[in-house]
């Protein structure tokens, strides 16, 4: 099942994904937000290589077992524990945390695309990382997710594509 949707933000390409969690604001920001607990569920690692809170302007550092190099970004927004906004590879990643009245907190988790062909392809990657980042927060990690498209990875993409998400992009390491 897919938790994404597709929409356009000032004419760009966007993916929109929700999720609530009976944890506070301040414990998802930092799973969220801090390289030792992304391992869990972001597709790369990421270093902030100046010391200190990430700032706007502040660059990151993208990497990945694999291969190596994974790219540069910037940091757009950081405002702890509710704005985390930053770049990699053409593509804007947004986190928003909102407090719930159970002292729950709601992340919405919007990506602003590069390229429209790429929506069903990303969304798919994202639906992944998020189950994982779901799995860190409820205890039971399962680990980052791989760069090849995994069993789990191509149903998302199917669902994503026959509800008319753009596609088209070629799939990495298909």
């Amino acid at each position: 099942m897919t938790t994404g949707t597709y929409t356009e933000i000032d004419g760009r390409p966007a993916l929109r994904f929700v999720r609530d969690y009976p944890h506070s604001p301040e414990r998802v920001w930092d799973a969220v937000t801090d390289p030792t607990e992304l391992v869990a569920w972001f597709p790369a690692r990421v270093a902030f290589p100046d010391l200190g809170e990430p700032a706007p302007g502040a660059p990151v550092r993208y990497s990945f077992d694999e291969d190596g190099d994974g790219g540069t970004g910037t940091v757009v927004e950081h405002d702890p524990p509710h704005r985390f906004t930053l770049t990699w590879a053409g593509e804007e990643l947004r986190l928003l945390l909102e407090p719930l009245s159970d002292g729950g907190c709601r992340l919405t988790f919007t990506a602003l695309l590069a390229d429209r062909d790429t929506a069903a392809r990303t969304a798919a990657g994202w639906e992944i990382c998020l189950e994982a980042l779901d799995s860190a927060l409820a205890g039971s990690p399962v680990g980052g997710p791989g760069g090849s498209p995994t069993p789990a990875w191509r149903r998302h993409y199917e669902d994503y594509v026959s509800t008319g998400v753009p596609s088209g992009a070629p799939v990495p390491g298909a």
